[in-house]
């Protein structure tokens, strides 16, 4: 069952996140305070799925008043390849709807083969006109990467 993230969810979701290998976490952006702020600003836009009493997915989405970025998404892996991830995909894009957005965006890294055959599968448009570039605005908020 899909259904809106709220703060109540960080804990579960944090463990999940810590449960996927590679994955990337921002020691700022990631904590509790982060997560607060992120959800406080977009409150009806993050997804967790719910199975057999437990979080088994979770998406970040959040927009600018004109486009929606996509972070962490992910799925429990005993729990993929059951349309759960699609499924969220598709909970966030009606909110989004809903607020009037028009497109959508994410980030994965090169390395994360399984999360770009996901995209691959969900026909997400792999972008080759572009740069993607990035700044720094605080040290302290550097990605550590979960089993690496």
């Amino acid at each position: 069952m899909v259904r809106v993230m709220t703060i109540d969810d960080y804990e579960e979701v944090y463990a999940l996140w810590n449960s996927i290998e590679g994955f990337g976490l921002r020691t700022l952006d990631d904590s509790l305070e982060g997560i607060t702020r992120f959800i406080n600003r977009n409150p009806n836009t993050c997804a967790v799925d719910i199975e057999d009493d437990k979080i088994v997915g979770a998406i970040l989405c959040g927009h600018d008043g004109r486009r929606a970025c996509f972070y962490h998404v992910c799925v429990n892996k005993n729990y993929r390849r059951h349309g759960i991830g699609k499924k969220m995909v598709e909970f966030c894009i009606e909110r989004l709807k809903e607020e009037k957005i028009n497109k959508v965006c994410l980030n994965a890294f090169v390395t994360n083969k399984v999360g770009n055959a996901f995209w691959q599968r969900m026909n997400w448009t792999l972008r080759s006109d572009m740069n993607y570039y990035d700044f720094t605005l605080n040290e302290n908020n550097f990605t550590e990467f979960v089993g690496i």
